[in-house]
């Protein structure tokens, strides 16, 4: 006879038990009044006060990071030695759904969109800008490292891939194995404050839990409107160079508007036939725009650069992750602070969403799929477009090399101008952008209403289309408000969502690895594992 073993995570309380249902909705009754009034706040008063609300971002942007900066970073650090952990902890043999759980999609397709919400946009408007940026010392290089030199170069990647390598795909596991774990193996509701059960007990479903919850919404809807303002800039500069229709903020808001009417489309349509269709559209056309380079352009350095950006990663991650005592100060406020506050903000979106699709998996499975192998993709897809970026410069060729980085939204498409077809390749960039927009956007409202749903995932779709709605206005609101400066404010909304989030991350933590090592204990009792 095994061990009994009671199992302390049973609650009585039921996904969406404290709703009101107005008017046909389906809303939990504290969480989304106030994040709809908070949210509904900001918009109005920056399009109001353009100029205080840039001079506010800008203020709470540079107090954060210089009071912060160790704070985001040891964060990082610790959730990635987390994760390892967990690969190797007997606890990574818990299926998530319980012991026989099966997977409700395709392994290629769980990637595709674990990996098209992950990063998308992002990689599609750093994957040249940022090497370039470190390269020619746009604003400060990493380590200090001398620009214009073959050592600058290799710091430029390895400084790269460490902003888009393990930390950020740590930060969305811990989100998303929590979330997961009690809502697949404890019948919780798929929301935030289910991870804070273990440590909050039934507490968690009053106040303490409400504002869990509402931090988690103003997270991820402004680490969402921060993407999605990347997408709009980088879609007018590319229409702007493969049409001249001006990049300016009307074409900006113009492409929001555009973008957030077919994300209402893709939402209409569900999971299935919404964000599956078009993640897997995105991860073939990324594919093949990946491949058209490798072969178009400098084969050979792209090869070499994959080791020089994953040798150079490896050796100087643990200098990089260094929060004390820095050097590169401009380079490390500027550039890291501000990407950890950004993957923290976004954690929510990614970590629900990721677990909306996992069920099935191990946790060792989950960890490495989601930690492991999104770091290797990206080691190639940096090394593709960044190393070919910096080929041209080095052997003096384009823009980039002539001009050096004037416009970070605009430096894709200039290192496309050197390559075969050089407009289809750009309008196929164009047509990746908007799609990881679409895709984000719509994803970003599927877990936003879930959590303002009490953690149903059953809401009326009318609910999900006034977060869409909310997404675009809050990206184009800080485009407005940051006027010639959108990207800082774009960045400052980034930073000042993802600190208090960053604690909630911290004490997840806790939570989850209580829960695992509690739900391992009932297994083995029960001969199941």
């Amino acid at each position: 006879m095994g061990e009994v073993v009671k199992d302390e995570y049973q609650t009585d309380y039921v996904a969406g038990q404290d709703n009101i249902n107005p008017f046909g909705l389906d809303l939990h009754a504290p969480v989304f009044p106030i994040t709809a009034i908070l949210v509904v706040v900001f918009v109005v008063g920056t399009l109001m006060f353009p100029e205080g609300a840039k001079e506010l971002l800008d203020g709470t942007k540079n107090a954060i990071i210089n009071n912060f900066d160790w704070f985001f970073v040891l964060s990082a650090n610790i959730f990635v030695v987390f994760c390892i952990a967990l690969i190797f902890m007997p606890v990574g043999k818990i299926r998530l759904g319980g012991p026989d759980a099966k997977p409700e999609f395709s392994t290629l397709s769980w990637f595709a969109m674990l990996f098209a919400a992950g990063m998308g946009i992002g990689l599609m408007f750093w994957a040249v800008a940022e090497p370039v940026a470190y390269y020619t010392d746009w604003y400060g290089t990493p380590l200090n490292a001398e620009p214009n030199t073959a050592e600058g170069a290799r710091m430029a990647m390895g400084g790269t891939m460490y902003h888009w390598g393990l930390h950020p795909w740590a930060v969305y596991a811990v989100v998303a194995l929590s979330l997961a774990f009690f809502s697949f193996n404890k019948g919780m509701p798929l929301t935030i404050r289910s991870a804070f059960f273990p440590l909050l007990k039934d507490r968690v479903w009053g106040w303490p839990g409400h504002i869990i919850d509402v931090l988690a919404v103003v997270a991820t809807i402004f680490g969402l409107a921060t993407s999605l303002g990347f997408g709009a800039q980088q879609a007018a500069s590319g229409l702007d160079y493969l049409f001249g229709t001006s990049a300016g903020i009307n074409v900006q808001m113009a492409i929001i508007t555009g973008v957030t009417f077919l994300a209402l489309l893709s939402v209409l349509r569900g999971l299935d036939g919404g964000v599956k269709v078009l993640s897997n559209i995105n991860m073939i056309l990324a594919a093949v725009l990946l491949l058209f380079i490798l072969f178009a352009g400098p084969t050979m350095a792209i090869l070499e650069y994959v080791w020089v950006t994953s040798s150079t990663y490896v050796a100087n991650v643990v200098p990089l992750s260094n929060p004390f005592g820095r050097e590169d100060e401009t380079w490390f406020h500027g550039w890291t602070v501000f990407y950890w506050a950004w993957w923290i903000s976004w954690s929510p979106f990614v970590g629900m969403f990721i677990a909306r699709v996992s069920s099935g998996r191990t946790v060792r499975e989950f960890i490495t799929a989601v930690l492991i192998i999104p770091t290797l993709i990206t080691v190639v897809w940096m090394s593709g477009f960044g190393g070919t970026a910096l080929e041209q410069i080095q052997a003096g060729v384009g823009e980039l090399a002539s001009e050096g980085l004037t416009d970070v939204s605009l430096a894709m498409f200039q290192m496309f101008e050197n390559l075969p077809f050089t407009g289809i390749i750009s309008f196929v960039g164009i047509v990746l952008v908007l799609v990881f927009f679409v895709t984000s956007s719509d994803s970003g409202s599927l877990v936003i209403d879930s959590i303002t749903a009490g953690g149903k995932t059953d809401a009326p779709t009318a609910q999900r289309v006034f977060w869409v709605v909310m997404e675009g206005a809050i990206a184009a609101a800080l485009i407005f408000g940051g006027g010639s400066d959108a990207l800082g404010a774009i960045q400052a909304s980034a930073i000042s969502a993802g600190l208090p989030f960053t604690a909630i991350l911290l004490v997840m933590c806790w939570g989850l690895f209580k829960g695992l090592s509690h739900e391992r204990k009932l297994l083995l009792a029960e001969g199941k594992l």
